[in-house]
């Protein structure tokens, strides 16, 4: 999983807002009736701020049922991909999957019907690569590896925990075990093997994670989605092999979704 980019997507959203005169203020009780509060606490109108993430007032949702896009014959049809000894195949349900996105209102709910579907091809392609179509909920090698990143203070590693890979977006680093751990109620410092254990916390993490870095660029493109979640090691020829199965996999399930996957597939 890539660092991170709220801090840059911050940035332009306020930019973007000074310019159109729309940014007023942190949200608190100073927004009026029709403007809404942004996922970075700023008051105004339009997509960046009612759109993803969208924290009150007249938020955009397409009304969309998830559980109808992704049915059992979906979910089970990735699931059963996987071999019979994989550990994911007695972790990962449908079940579960719908109840987390239930805490997260606006999940493949804003733009079109099409747009839903594209946006959940697009989870569950990523999510699948990542899983090995849910076989794995941890990564491979993962406890040998470092991802603690001291600047992050304010998110302090806990020497004799790991934060790699795990669950469907394979969560990594400490800032985001941190940061997710803050938002959905698990501490993520202190046992991030959590989301390796707890199968609802797991696809809970997945699902924050894309809210809070992946779904803003959808309008952009697959392509886009793949640099968020993995750009600096994959993106701009790093590794194409990789990115080739993140695509394949985005238009096997489009084509299962019954959506046309769009352009810009690729980084």
């Amino acid at each position: 999983m890539a660092i991170s980019t709220t801090r840059t997507s911050f940035i332009a959203i306020i930019l973007a807002g000074v310019v159109a005169g729309m940014a007023m203020a942190q949200c608190g009780n100073t927004c009026s009736p029709d403007q809404c509060c942004s996922r970075f606490g700023f008051c105004g109108t339009g997509p960046d701020f009612c759109g993803v993430n969208c924290r009150g007032g007249p938020c955009v949702n397409n009304g969309v049922s998830i559980a109808d896009i992704v049915t059992p014959d979906f979910f089970n049809g990735i699931l059963n991909q996987a071999a019979s000894t994989c550990v994911g195949r007695n972790f990962y349900s449908r079940g579960v999957f719908l109840d987390a996105v239930g805490s997260f209102t606006q999940f493949a709910r804003v733009g079109s019907v099409e747009d839903s579907r594209r946006e959940i091809a697009a989870f569950f392609a990523h999510a699948s690569h990542e899983t090995g179509r849910f076989c794995y909920i941890e990564e491979e090698g993962g406890a040998s590896k470092d991802y603690c990143d001291e600047t992050k203070t304010q998110y302090p590693c806990n020497p004799s925990k790991g934060y790699y890979g795990r669950g469907p977006l394979q969560l990594t680093w400490n800032y985001n075990y941190g940061q997710a751990g803050s938002d959905i109620g698990f501490d993520g410092l202190g046992t991030p093997e959590t989301v390796a254990n707890d199968p609802l916390i797991s696809f809970k993490a997945a699902v924050w994670y894309w809210m809070n870095n992946v779904a803003s660029v959808m309008n952009q493109g697959f392509g886009a989605t793949i640099r968020a979640i993995n750009g600096d090691l994959e993106c701009d020829g790093k590794d194409t092999a990789k990115v080739e199965s993140r695509v394949n996999l985005f238009t096997e399930y489009c084509s299962q979704l019954g959506v046309a996957p769009g352009d810009n597939l690729r980084c």
